[in-house]
Formats: C-alpha cells, sequence, structure tokens
C-alpha cells in the first residue's frame, strides 16, 4: 500500500466532522495534535485498515458538513482510516452528489431526467439559473432521476452545515422540494435560498391514488399508520410475520418462501426462496443482508414511498430475511438523494432496537441480528448488487465479475443475500397469508402483488398495486392516461417501449418476454405525443454515457458511441441517418454480449425499441 499524504491541512470544521464519525484520533499517525501525542509507536495502522468500509460515511460527513471535500479533509480522512488518497480520491470523484472542488453550501439538484423533462424540467431549470447567479450562494446542478416522479419536475435542495435543523450524519441536512410547473421556479428558488423555510413534503400516502385501501397487501399502511408510531404499525398486523418466523424456524420460513413463488421485484426475477436457501447453506461466515434501497432507474420511486410509509415493515422484514439465512448483522443501503426516507428509516430502526426488536435475544428468542444504513451518493451502477458490495466496502461502485456469485462470496467476501425493498416487504404476506393462499395471486410464474410507478402523460401519476397478470391498458386507466399517447416505456430507461395499439400485454415477467419488453422493477412511463420521442432517446443515451463506470470497453465506449450516434441523427436525416442506425445496432449488440453487468447490457434496449416498434427516425 502506497500511503502519500500531501501538505494541506483539513479546517476545524472537517477535523470536527470525521472525528465525530471515526472518534478522536489516538496517535500522530492518525492526525493528532504531535504535542499531545507519544511518539514512541504508532497505533492504529491494521485496525485502521479494516475500518476501510468507513470512508463512504466518511466522506458525506465532510460533504454534508462543508459542502464538499477539500485536499485537506481528504488528507485527514485518509490518514484515519489508512487509505491511500490517490484511492479515495477515485472513490469521492466516482459518486455525482460529492464535489472534489470548491462550491457553496447550498446545491439545488434539478431532474432533467425522463418524467420531468417531458413535465418542463428545462425551463425550471433555465429559470433556477437565470435567478440564481453566483452571488446567491447556490449552486444549480442538472442531474438524473431524484425519484420523485410522480411529482415532475422535481428538485432537490441539498444544505451543507453544522447546525441547520434536522441535522443528519455527519452535521449536514437535506431537505427535498419538489413542485409542478406554473409555480415550480418561484418554489424551487425560494426553496434553494431558504432551505429551513422550504415547504413540507406532502405525505407519502399522495403518490398512492389506491390509497386508503386496506385490502393492498403492500400499500395497505401507507396513509393509514402513523410512519413514526411503532405502536401503531404493531396495531395493524406488525410483527405477526416475524412472531410466525420464529414458529416455523429459519428453514421452514425458506420453504414458504419458496413455495410461494416469490421473485425478485429488482428487475431480473430470481426465486427468492433459492437464493435465500443458497445463502443459508454456505458454510463460511458470518453471513450478511443487504436490502439494495439504491433505486435509481428513471421512473422508479416505489422503494422511496414504502420507506417513507411504511418503515417499520422494511425493518421486519429484514429481520425474518436475516433469520432465514443465518445473518446476524444487514446493511440498508439508501438513495443520497432520498433525505426523507433516511429521516424515517433511522427512526424506525433506533425504536426496534429500543424495543427489542432488533438487537441481542430479538422477542426472546435468542436471534440477533442488526441494521446499519449506508447512504449512497449518486451512482446508478449501485444498483447492481456487486458495485453495491464495492460501495460499502470503501470502493469504486464498480460491478465484480461473477461467479463467484454473492451467495457464496458477497459482501466482505462473505456469503450475502441482497434483496430490494419490494421483494423483502412480499415476504410479510407470505407468511402471514400462507405460501399457497400468496402463491393464488397473480398467475403460476408470477406470483404475488407487483408495485407499478406510473408516471408521464396520466392524470394520476404513482405507485399502483396490482396482482401479476393485469394488463398495460387496465393499468394505465387506473392513472387517467391522457388522449393523444404516443408510447409506453416498461422498464425505465432499461427496459423497451411498446406502441398504443400493445396495451392488452399481461404485466408479467412471462408475459412481458413474450411481448418482446420487459418489466423490469415496474416502470410504466406514458408519453404523449407532445413529446419529441428523439429527444427522449438521446436523454436516455446520455443517461447511460453518465452512469457507465467505465471499468469495461464495451460499455465505457459503447455509451459514448450510441450518444453522438443519436445526436448526428437528430441533427439530419436520409441516408447518414440509416448508416448510423446501423451503427447503433452494431454497437448496442456489442454492449449487450460483452458487457460486465447489466448498465452495459440494457444500454441499446430502449433505442432499440423505438427504431424497430415506433419507427422513431422515420
Amino acid at each position: 500500500m502506497d500511503l502519500r499524504f500531501g501538505d494541506s491541512r483539513p479546517t476545524d470544521e472537517e477535523r470536527a466532522a470525521v472525528d465525530a464519525l471515526l472518534g478522536p484520533p489516538e496517535s500522530s499517525w492518525e492526525g493528532a495534535d504531535r504535542s499531545d501525542a507519544d511518539l514512541r509507536w504508532a497505533r492504529g495502522g491494521r485496525a485502521a485498515r479494516d475500518r476501510r468500509d468507513l470512508l463512504l460515511p466518511g466522506l458525506h460527513a465532510l460533504n454534508d458538513r462543508v459542502g464538499w471535500i477539500s485536499e485537506g479533509g481528504l488528507d485527514y480522512l485518509c490518514r484515519r482510516l489508512t487509505v491511500p488518497p490517490s484511492e479515495a480520491y477515485g472513490v469521492a470523484t466516482f459518486y455525482s452528489m460529492f464535489s472534489v472542488r470548491p462550491r457553496p453550501a447550498t446545491v439545488l439538484h434539478v431532474c432533467t431526467d425522463l418524467a420531468c423533462a417531458a413535465a418542463g424540467a428545462p425551463r425550471l431549470c433555465e429559470a433556477a439559473e437565470a435567478r440564481l447567479g453566483p452571488e446567491s450562494g447556490v449552486t444549480v446542478e442538472r442531474g438524473p432521476c431524484l425519484g420523485l416522479c410522480e411529482r415532475a419536475p422535481a428538485a432537490l435542495v441539498v444544505r451543507a452545515g453544522e447546525d441547520a435543523a434536522g441535522a443528519t450524519a455527519g452535521g449536514g441536512v437535506t431537505r427535498a422540494a419538489a413542485v409542478s410547473a406554473p409555480a415550480a421556479p418561484d418554489a424551487v428558488v425560494r426553496a434553494a435560498l431558504a432551505p429551513e423555510n422550504a415547504p413540507e413534503e406532502p405525505p407519502a400516502a399522495l403518490a398512492v391514488p389506491q390509497a386508503p385501501d386496506p385490502g393492498l397487501l403492500l400499500l395497505g399502511r401507507v396513509g393509514t399508520v402513523d410512519p413514526a408510531d411503532l405502536d401503531d404499525y404493531r396495531a395493524h398486523g406488525g410483527y405477526t410475520a416475524l412472531r410466525r418466523a420464529f414458529a416455523l424456524g429459519p428453514a421452514g420460513v425458506i420453504r414458504e418462501v419458496t413455495d410461494s413463488g416469490l421473485l425478485g421485484r429488482g428487475g431480473a426475477a430470481f426465486p427468492t426462496g433459492r437464493k435465500w436457501q443458497a445463502t443459508a447453506s454456505q458454510p463460511d461466515h458470518p453471513h450478511y443482508l443487504v436490502c439494495n434501497a439504491d433505486e435509481s432507474e428513471p421512473g422508479t420511486f416505489k422503494d422511496r414511498v414504502l420507506m417513507e410509509g411504511d418503515p417499520y415493515a422494511l425493518v421486519e422484514a429484514m429481520t425474518i430475511a436475516a433469520y432465514a439465512t443465518g445473518a446476524r448483522h444487514g446493511y440498508l443501503y439508501l438513495r443520497g438523494e432520498y433525505p426523507r426516507a433516511l429521516v424515517r428509516m433511522e427512526h424506525a430502526i433506533a425504536q426496534a432496537r429500543a424495543r427489542g426488536l432488533l438487537g441481542d435475544d430479538i422477542l426472546g428468542q435468542g436471534f440477533s441480528f442488526d441494521i446499519e444504513i449506508r447512504r449512497g451518493a449518486g451512482a446508478y451502477i449501485c444498483g447492481e448488487e456487486t458495485a453495491l458490495f464495492n460501495s460499502i466496502e470503501g470502493f469504486r461502485g464498480e460491478p465484480r465479475s461473477k461467479p463467484p456469485f454473492p451467495v457464496e462470496k458477497g459482501l466482505f467476501g462473505k456469503p450475502t443475500v441482497a434483496n430490494n425493498v419490494e421483494t423483502l416487504v412480499n415476504v410479510l404476506p407470505v407468511l402471514t397469508l400462507g405460501a399457497q393462499a400468496y402463491a393464488a395471486i397473480g398467475t403460476g410464474a408470477s406470483t404475488g402483488p407487483k408495485l407499478f410507478c406510473v408516471s408521464g402523460s396520466v392524470d394520476r401519476p404513482g405507485i399502483y398495486e396490482l396482482p401479476f397478470g393485469a394488463t398495460l391498458g387496465k393499468l394505465l386507466t387506473l392513472a387517467g392516461v391522457r388522449d393523444g399517447l404516443r408510447a409506453v416505456l416498461l422498464g425505465g430507461a432499461a427496459g423497451g417501449f411498446v406502441r398504443p395499439d400493445e396495451l392488452d400485454i399481461p404485466l408479467t415477467f412471462e408475459g412481458t418476454r413474450e411481448a418482446g419488453t420487459t418489466l423490469g422493477s415496474g416502470v410504466v412511463m406514458a408519453f404523449d405525443d407532445t413529446v419529441p420521442l428523439p429527444r427522449l432517446l438521446l436523454r436516455i443515451a446520455e443517461f447511460f454515457r453518465d452512469e457507465s463506470c467505465g471499468q469495461c470497453v464495451p460499455c465505457r465506449v459503447g455509451t459514448v458511441r450510441q450518444e453522438e450516434a443519436l445526436h448526428r441523427i437528430a441533427e439530419r436525416t436520409g441516408a447518414d441517418a440509416a448508416a448510423d442506425i446501423t451503427l447503433l445496432r452494431e454497437v448496442g449488440r456489442a454492449m449487450r454480449d460483452a458487457s460486465i453487468c447489466g448498465l452495459g447490457q440494457t444500454a441499446w434496449n430502449a433505442v432499440e425499441s423505438a427504431i424497430d416498434r415506433l419507427g422513431a427516425y422515420e
């Protein structure tokens, strides 16, 4: 390991932010004042290296306190953790929410992705940039989806500092303000100039048009139960599933989940019971549980609504998953753009721990388990499970080659089960209803209920819960699709377009496959004839170019070539456009066949479907 520290010194604020996370330094090797340190030996080297996984929280601590990560602050954090500064710099520059260059303490992130772009985000950006000049103390950054698609166009105000109300770990504060045209520019500018006076976010239930409906299995408590009240959660059936899990035993829980036919809801649709069984059977210990709450697919916001509206359900579901797979420690990897979900989950975990529902000897059953929250910092690729593991461990969030698979060697090289929020929350009705009753919902190959994130050209955007097998047309009717429908994007940027005459597609994994598209994580974005399709495709290409981690050549080069070709097509037509479409097909095939992970493998899907199914450039 090559440790080459520079001459830069941290400010008192930066030192305080890091020490609040790591504790005061014990020796001058770690950065203590030499006048107070015993210089006869250096302590902390090996122990500090074992804390490499605190690098990402340390970067958050600096960014939250000051608003950016200076050379002196990064150097001090590296000394404390014995991490080479070059490696830490590579990690800090990997995430879009961090900056290694000076910037104001307040940053206004404006979403320019698909739903927001169609709802007027470019005009919102121009208005905000015109009114928030350098003298305002606010910097405006255009960025990818913020997970607030039901309130498009959306903006997130992030302010750094020690004393602001609602401080998060490291002394920072984040406030989100999402508004809709035509009043959006005024409201966003006011929130950026005074985040403490920003209007409160609407309740999570407003993102659930079906609420309140006690018949909903996954969303039934959203809008009915106080998300901060553990007793209210238990009065509405909370912790019934965990008690049944203890009665069944770990093997019984896995058998129940397997018999239910529960498939992963993150897009890969891998059988959950098989994944749990494979992890539980590994002789290597410890086992880890990771909840992937880093939903960054444009158009996806279901996990945010679940965490904001029913946080204890996720805590209970993670406890059941850990019990079944033999994990004693779990990580909740949560999107950095979800400040309210962070507050809700922190509170729920603390309350569960205080009431004996997390920690040692849960419910007197001799089972110990606890949850640690790790905040992401703006990297779509970290939704891939092995990239997420690298991020938690303090490395760049780049995917690993498989095999070995996570069930064998995952987080910290140990057997790991990774599920997303919706998958885990589905475990609760599996245990309360029973495997057979749960499997009777939906279809034979796609069982249970599914959450769909509907946005775009609809009157009632939000999260909808339907049994697998409902048609796309039924879902759009519930959401109030507008006249002039031109196309529907299923699965988000990594999905595919379908035509308005294909609304009879059954919303199942097998049904969408047969139709030549994908269900993905449940994104459904409707676009009417006022949305320029070429511009939409170009935005998808820009998204994948920005979000590629650059590790493998097919994706690193292919996403750039794809964007370049779409730019050329947008500027001219005729024979040149035909040649570029041929090039796009060749590049897309190379990315699909040779990329390491799903980002490169799916980066061409939406563009291909728009060309072939919609005749986008005819």
